[in-house]
């Protein structure tokens, strides 16, 4: 049998809820052949995905065209779905030729729609999985614009022809999909290295470590405005890294970031599936940068307060470093009981139905 899974790059949160999907589908039926469709890069979905695959590198949704982790390029957004949704029809039979022609016998996506369609009319199973849906988000931006309309409908169209969506939680609510199925969190749970990342980062076990984390996305973070308080230090990606005696980079050490985030104090982070999940299930505290216009910012938030200790920050705190009190009103709080992480096993039965693998 051959899977095609596509993975959207809007972010690293649709990668966080797939890979580990696709290697329980590995290790129930070996003999399937996984081809992933993404523009993330190679060596990011293999050190996510640990199973074989064949990799495509390029994307089959949209989704929003960003200026950087948090704010919408409209503008090239609207341009790019005007122009993907042009001879949208063509677009689906090219696409189903293409499925046959690669002998294509099952499709999974997270959270692509065109080739759910596609595969409808190639006559494929197909599902899709994610806590979100372009359809449920074009329509939060663009409901107001009479020319969006119509590719509203194809959008949420093509979802609706997918045998099943699985809709991990935490979600939206998608209420307008009749082939819902809503599952447990996914999240790979990682163990404490502390010990290791101290030994290698040369810091003090002893001090509080706040992992600084965006998802994947560009997002600059001026470290040289925060103040410098003592007995806490920041790892932060190599992208933001500055020469300062507080500041390690995380990336200088070849430890897996889910043990990475499994061994701080807490998680300066914005609004994202994986890093919310993993945290809150590791235990780990969490201040995210307020998002007010993301319609996944209300259901997370919802969420966390059940089962995290969380907050959110302004932009301008996140810029100036000035949410050290926020830090420890949350250390001073008790921990709720870690959710459990059981999406896989609601993924695998649905889906070894579903594609007929035992």
């Amino acid at each position: 049998m051959h899977i095609l899974i596509d993975i959207s790059a809007h972010g690293l949160g649709h990668l966080s809820q797939t890979g580990p999907v696709i290697e329980a589908l590995k290790i129930l039926a070996p003999s399937i052949r996984v081809t992933i469709r993404s523009s993330l890069p190679q060596p990011i979905l293999k050190e996510t995905i640990r199973t074989d695959f064949h990799y495509l590198p390029y994307a089959m949704d949209i989704g929003f065209i960003m200026k950087n982790a948090i704010d919408i390029d409209f503008i090239k957004s609207i341009n790019g779905y005007r122009t993907f949704h042009s001879n949208w029809q063509k677009r689906i039979i090219f696409e189903a030729k293409w499925l046959s022609e690669n002998k294509v016998d099952v499709v999974l996506t997270n959270v692509a729609y065109l080739p759910l369609a596609a595969a409808r009319y190639a006559k494929i199973p197909s599902a899709s999985l994610c806590s979100l849906n372009w359809a449920e988000l074009f329509d939060h931006y663009f409901i107001k614009d009479s020319w969006a309309n119509n590719i509203h409908r194809e959008i949420l169209s093509a979802y609706q022809q997918a045998d099943i969506f699985l809709r991990v939680t935490p979600g939206l609510p998608m209420e307008n999909l009749p082939n819902l199925k809503i599952i447990s969190p996914i999240a790979r749970i990682g163990k404490s290295a502390r010990s290791e990342l101290a030994q290698k980062l040369k810091i003090s076990e002893a001090t509080r470590w706040i992992l600084v984390s965006m998802g994947g996305m560009n997002f600059q973070i001026a470290l040289e405005k925060w103040s410098q308080i003592p007995g806490i230090n920041w790892i932060v990606p190599a992208a933001i890294y500055i020469e300062r005696e507080d500041v390690r980079s995380f990336a200088a050490v070849d430890i897996p970031f889910a043990d990475v985030l499994a061994s701080v104090d807490a998680v300066v982070t914005k609004p994202g599936y994986g890093i919310f999940t993993e945290a809150a299930c590791s235990g780990i505290p969490i201040l995210y940068l307020e998002r007010e216009d993301w319609p996944e910012t209300s259901p997370f938030a919802d969420w966390l307060s059940i089962n995290a200790r969380s907050q959110n920050i302004s932009r301008q705190q996140l810029e100036q470093g000035d949410f050290v009190d926020e830090l420890f009103q949350l250390w001073n709080k008790p921990p709720p009981n870690a959710p459990s992480a059981n999406g896989v096993d609601d993924a695998l039965k649905l889906l070894s139905n579903l594609f007929n693998l035992s």
